[in-house]
């Protein structure tokens, strides 16, 4: 097999972070984006080989991916960037891993005619192998484990608001419509709802949002019923209410645009030390038609930081044929449902039932 894959957009904020860590650990990965000045300096600073190549050149693109193994697709928003992607590497038979937490890239994704394509070329295609959605993803399928029956599932996670650019920039697009949950199987627009949490220090206030998980871990359990919590101010939830009756203003694309480079002028992402600072704090339930519930937390480093361990533990043991698999999956059906408890500083799963 061979080994030469690629980080795509890695003049961005995580990217970097990965390809940093990536160089310590003595791996090589190609560093590609459309900002030559950016990727060009990085490359030479990390003695990496670099490929300039805008999405939009499609035959350019291909040539690009010819001799990868994978593609680990940076460059977001997702909405806009992953099917080009995507299809390079069908065409090219490279295995599609990203980092994305969107729901609508999930559902494309993990549809039936990608999944049904990548298998004929012989690859897989690996979406949100990043915070979104490693953590969650993993202890949706331990919570499925523990409790074989359940119809719904419930995550919620407490982490620090230090946002990376491109973070920052796709939770402005999804000020344009309701939140998201899945119910009865399917994905259904509503207005935020809300209920107690506990991470670990006493009830919280939480509501619903628009998380990879709505998507993710139904093709991971099976579970038919599933919403995302955070932790919130109750002030928080008259806001978002009040922007999700206003949503077809905040879709608008000039108010897009406008906000979103705002965020290029003002937003560079949390350093070093904050990120060492700021935990993150998961949660999850899940329950049956007989009212059986099972409950459980844990914490991780915080979710910048477990974006570049995740994704370089799961591109090691693909590059190094340790795992294999084609067709759409998730990372806990590639990694297995422990996989994120071998990651570094992570704390062992606590089963919390009363």
């Amino acid at each position: 097999m061979q080994n030469k894959w690629m980080i795509y957009g890695a003049n961005g904020y995580s990217a970097e972070l990965i390809a940093r860590e990536a160089k310590k650990r003595g791996m090589t990965p190609v560093l590609a984006g459309r900002n030559k000045e950016k990727v060009n300096a990085l490359a030479k600073q990390l003695g990496l080989e670099a490929v300039i190549v805008d999405l939009s050149e499609g035959q350019k693109l291909r040539e690009s991916l010819k001799d990868m193994t994978l593609v680990l697709h940076c460059a977001g928003p997702f909405s806009a960037t992953h099917k080009p992607m995507l299809e390079a590497c069908i065409d090219t038979s490279t295995h599609y891993f990203d980092i994305t937490g969107e729901i609508a890239v999930f559902e494309h994704a993990h549809s039936a005619e990608v999944s049904q394509r990548a298998k004929e070329a012989g690859i897989m295609v690996c979406p949100g192998v990043g915070f979104d959605v490693v953590p969650t993803d993993c202890l949706a399928a331990k919570l499925k484990q523990a409790l074989p029956g359940a119809t719904h599932l419930e995550l919620a996670y407490k982490a620090a608001k230090h946002l990376s650019p491109g973070t920052a920039k796709t939770s402005v697009e999804s000020m344009g419509g309701l939140c998201q949950v899945r119910e009865n199987g399917s994905i259904k627009g509503i207005y935020s709802k809300t209920r107690q949490i506990d991470f670990g220090e006493g009830e919280r206030l939480a509501m619903t949002i628009p998380w990879g998980d709505v998507s993710t871990a139904y093709h991971s359990t099976g579970i038919e019923n599933v919403a995302v919590y955070v932790p919130v101010h109750p002030k928080t939830v008259a806001k978002m209410h009040k922007i999700q009756k206003w949503r077809w203003f905040y879709g608008l694309s000039f108010v897009q645009n406008m906000t979103k480079k705002q965020i290029e002028k003002k937003i560079s992402g949390p350093d070093e030390n904050l990120r060492q600072a700021s935990p993150t704090y998961l949660w999850g339930q899940v329950w049956d038609e007989q009212g059986n519930k099972r409950t459980a937390r844990f914490t991780t480093p915080n979710g910048y930081d477990l974006t570049i361990t995740a994704p370089l533990a799961m591109v090691s043991a693909v590059i190094n044929g340790e795992v294999s698999a084609t067709g759409s999956i998730t990372p806990s059906q590639l990694m297995g449902e422990d996989f994120v408890w071998s990651l570094p500083e992570v704390t062992p799963l606590e089963w919390v039932d009363a």
